[in-house]
């Protein structure tokens, strides 16, 4: 097997390489006592789920005395928000989270990323609803939460049907209530990723107007607090170390993921299997082109006043990469 042309082992151990540096970049100083307690914060999906399922992370710092405290959040903004004042250390979120953040203030680091999945999140409109394109939302009421990483997808999708992001009327709420709208026929399309999308999907036949799929590339990021990051390297590597031991394990076997989500997400595993096949494992370092593409959709947010401010995705970068990024 190989992958991006190289032998698995061969690309195994860059990757190990890369992020042994990406570790020792984000240390400014060596560590002198390791932490009491990591704080991670998740939501109803993805593999830090999967990770807290498995107790992996739990039994890998235990011999350190360091205690592991979940703490789940409906979606990305909610969560770096909890970053941003101090309830968490790490997380996960789309694309688009980290860029809001980041215009607020949030002092935070990119970690890593997993590979693009764009087929994992869509705009759905009822199954019975007479629009049949992008083009027809035109003076439509579209639900999304504000500042995911399905905003993005919105935003990309108007451009190509030739629309602008201002003809039609966004409605900002969080997936349950959001679900809860297009369901009333409050709003006539959710822009919504899994596995909230493969549950309307399956539940009640919400229909695709388009996914990601040629439009965007719909990454997840890890992401720390930079003082934690700073002052413990060594544990955000050992986070890094069972996502991707756990990451080769969920490729190679999607129904055993399913199988382990459904029970902690509260879905059928059909459903859970559905969104599980949609999703791309493989955790890599941040590279200078995710982080160009990270710009552009900073730039494209900015351009459209949804951010205050101009945002530099390499001012949240690990050292290493950002030196690497603003050289080329």
């Amino acid at each position: 097997m190989t992958h991006h042309g190289l032998p698995r082992r061969l690309w195994l151990r860059r990757t190990v390489a890369a992020f042994t540096l990406l570790a020792a970049g984000l240390g400014a100083h060596a560590q002198s006592s390791p932490p009491k307690s990591l704080r991670i914060g998740f939501q109803k999906y993805g593999t830090l789920t999967l990770l807290k399922a498995r107790g992996d992370l739990e039994k890998r710092l235990a011999p350190l005395g360091i205690a592991v405290q979940w703490t789940e959040f409906p979606a990305g903004p909610q969560l770096l928000e909890g970053l941003n004042v101090g309830s968490i250390d790490f997380g996960t979120v789309g694309e688009a989270p980290p860029i809001f953040a980041q215009a607020a203030g949030a002092d935070l680091v990119y970690v890593a990323n997993q590979p693009p999945a764009p087929a994992g999140e869509a705009i759905v409109v009822p199954k019975d609803s007479p629009l049949k394109s992008v083009a027809d939302l035109k003076g439509k009421k579209v639900v999304l939460n504000k500042g995911s990483n399905v905003h993005y997808l919105l935003v990309k999708a108007l451009e190509k049907a030739g629309l602008r992001y201002t003809d039609v009327q966004t409605v900002f709420l969080p997936p349950a209530d959001a679900r809860a709208a297009f369901e009333r026929g409050s709003v006539d399309a959710w822009v919504i990723w899994d596995p909230f999308l493969a549950a309307v999907e399956r539940q009640v036949g919400a229909r695709q107007l388009a996914d990601g799929q040629g439009l965007v590339a719909n990454h997840q990021f890890y992401l720390a607090a930079r003082a934690y990051a700073e002052k413990h390297p060594q544990v955000i590597q050992a986070i890094v170390d069972e996502l991707a031991t756990l990451d080769r394990w969920a490729a190679a076997d999607p129904k055993a993921v399913a199988a382990l989500l459904a029970p902690q997400i509260g879905l059928a595993a059909d459903i859970t299997e559905r969104a599980a096949s949609r999703f791309a494992y493989g955790i890599r370092p941040i590279t200078p082109q995710v982080a160009a593409e990270q710009q552009k959709i900073a730039d494209a947010f900015h351009e459209l006043k949804l951010i205050p401010k101009p945002v530099r995705i390499t001012d949240a970068l690990p050292r290493p990469v950002s030196t690497t990024a603003q050289a080329r």
